[in-house]
């Protein structure tokens, strides 16, 4: 299972290395110490923590003042497959992009629930919006 260091995580669910510490801290997610000593958090259980968080979000919250750009870094945190096609979701901070595409694909991807990904999106209209 793939691990991820304090500033990895930060990355990924959009916030400091300070915040992630502190919430890893708090408990709120769990870590442990890799061969190297450093803190790590496993790949599953910051997928299920960055579902969690986002569920969390916007309730109270400022309005954010945001054009969303194309590329969403990532982590896998659900893969539901087919026989043909295949759903994957990824968090990417506040974002939660679902992806259908082949079977095929997913398995040539390596994919996993856990793993990081970046979910790209194209697109010929582009809407901004401003709360």
């Amino acid at each position: 299972m793939q691990s991820y260091t304090i500033g990895q995580a930060a990355r990924l669910l959009g916030v400091s290395p300070d915040t992630a510490r502190r919430w890893a801290d708090a408990g709120r997610v769990a870590t442990h110490r890799d061969e190297s000593g450093r803190r790590v958090i496993d790949g599953r259980s910051l997928a299920a923590f960055a579902v969690e968080l986002a569920q969390g979000e916007g309730e109270g919250d400022a309005p954010s003042y945001t054009s969303a750009r194309n590329a969403f870094p990532g982590i896998v945190t659900a893969i539901k497959l087919g026989d043909v096609a295949a759903q994957v979701t990824i968090q990417a901070g506040p974002h939660r992009l679902v992806s259908l595409l082949t079977r095929e694909a997913v398995e040539e991807l390596g994919l996993e629930v856990g793993m990081r990904a970046t979910a790209r999106v194209k697109s010929t209209s582009v809407h901004i919006d401003r709360a």
